[in-house]
């Protein structure tokens, strides 16, 4: 293992989808010898090394191009794959002990993959004639760093940017001004919020899911529903929104990449739309490792969450599809995303986060959160890069059932870590422990609702809907 390529070992290279002229063929072949055992080198045909500190992201199980996920163990292992490191947090040490740490927030293009197994050094080539051999030259042993960069950019920005993408690093404010769903109205009124999640149905019986929401949509001000969350399939979140949409509710409809293709995200937001459904959360999903056998795909996902933020994003404002089609009634809705603040180190996650705002996400629904004064350190470095106040935040809560149920969250459920007071304090409660499990609840809610750039709770009640009522009022937080 090469201090280059920091991961566990080599993964099968990919071919064309289609016969190459023998000189391409021949070039891919010696890019493959050379990119192969120095970055482990996949042959995606769309080479992000420039943006990633010289470490390829397709060593990442999942094929993430804009970040890690937030289920890195605490030793920073993939949790695919517990004996490889977490590619993304290699690339992020590097990139900040070698001062490219900025490069990491610009919005990078899913795989085209009519490229896939063919080579990129072509495209470096003539591209750099286009620029100019001598400017190019000149310009990258210039001692003016802008200069440098401008010289540099002008080369490769070019290849890993095309014109059906066309990504960048800043942030882009919605292009609409008034609130498109009830949740958003009362976050720019600056209410502190509460949403919750209703477990879509594992059957096709529609009375228990209506039973669900009527018991907590007089408490709530949004109802999500996950879209088949551990990789376990259930009611989808489509069907589920359109429930709720009935019965007079807010629904959040999470959509994970997981299950997700770019052409099924285009057709899934403008299907909400029509069905009157505003709030959008884009989630990664739970790796099928996580669910039960027989296993789907564990490998390439077609595109990440800050991938669907980016394309659902230009669809709202820019009324455009990824392949730059124009629509004439562009679709309304209220961005989110998923955020583990206690993944990585605090800077790390800043930074991730940084990108899923500058993408297009509006509010982040943290992952569980059982010690809330270690939300600070991300909350400040957030703060640093000025996104505080361009994010709604809603700190995720469980309330606890069982000494059991606590110990299967800790030990199975990817990126949820239970502090040992908690743990202990549950298992002593013995008979009593869901009253435990609903005091630390109010606890937590009791520690974060003052919190500066909080913006409300979201509930994930796992199946338990009944307790919601009682949460909210005994909160101080029913209005």
């Amino acid at each position: 293992m090469s201090g280059i390529k920091p991961a566990r070992r080599w993964q099968p290279a990919f071919y064309p989808f289609k016969k190459e002229k023998a000189a391409r063929r021949l070039l891919a072949r010696l890019e493959l010898a050379v990119k192969g055992p120095l970055f482990g080198c996949r042959m995606c045909g769309n080479c992000l090394l420039q943006e990633t500190a010289f470490i390829c992201p397709m060593e990442c199980p999942k094929g993430l191009r804009n970040g890690p996920c937030g289920s890195v163990t605490p030793e920073k292992r993939c949790y695919v794959d517990e004996t490889r490191k977490c590619i993304w947090y290699c690339i992020y040490k590097r990139a900040a002990r070698t001062g490219r740490s900025d490069t990491l927030l610009e919005v990078l293009p899913p795989i085209d993959w009519s490229r896939a197994g063919t080579e990129t050094w072509g495209d470096v080539v003539r591209q750099v004639r286009n620029v100019g051999t001598g400017h190019f030259l000149s310009g990258i042993v210039s001692r003016q760093e802008k200069k440098r960069s401008e010289v540099w950019d002008s080369v490769f920005r070019t290849i890993r940017q095309p014109d059906w993408w066309q990504g960048d690093s800043e942030y882009h404010p919605p292009s609409y001004p008034e609130p498109v769903s009830e949740l958003e109205r009362k976050l720019r009124a600056g209410e502190f919020v509460v949403a919750t999640e209703v477990t879509p149905p594992l059957s096709a019986d529609p009375q228990k899911l209506s039973k669900d929401i009527g018991l907590v949509k007089p408490y709530v001000s949004a109802i999500n529903f996950t879209d088949s969350a551990s990789a376990i399939p259930r009611m989808s979140a489509i069907s589920c929104c359109a429930t709720a949409t009935g019965l007079g509710a807010e629904p959040v409809f999470q959509i994970a990449a997981r299950d997700t293709t770019r052409t099924g995200l285009q057709s899934a937001a403008i299907g909400a739309a029509q069905l009157g459904i505003r709030n959008i959360l884009c989630v990664t999903g739970d790796n099928p490792s996580a669910g039960c056998p027989p296993r789907g795909n564990m490998n390439v996902l077609d595109i990440d969450s800050v991938q669907m933020l980016w394309i659902l994003r230009r669809m709202r404002d820019e009324g455009i599809y990824l392949d730059g089609r124009k629509m004439k009634i562009p679709p309304k809705y209220f961005l989110g995303a998923a955020t583990s603040p206690f993944a990585s180190d605090p800077e790390f996650q800043a930074a991730r986060d940084h990108k899923k705002v500058n993408a297009g996400a509006q509010f982040f629904q943290t992952n569980i959160v059982f010690e809330p004064e270690r939300l600070d350190p991300w909350l400040e470095q957030l703060d640093k890069r000025g996104i505080l106040g361009k994010v709604f935040i809603l700190i995720g809560l469980v309330p606890l059932k069982s000494y059991r149920s606590a110990v299967y969250l800790h030990e199975k459920i990817p990126g949820v870590y239970l502090p040992e007071r908690i743990l202990k304090r549950m298992e002593a409660a013995g008979e009593g422990a869901q009253e435990e499990g609903v005091q630390i609840a109010l606890e937590i809610i009791d520690s974060v609702k003052s919190g500066k750039g909080i913006s409300g709770i979201h509930l994930m009640t796992l199946g338990w809907e009944s307790v919601v009522e009682r949460i909210v009022t005994e909160s101080g937080l029913k209005k």
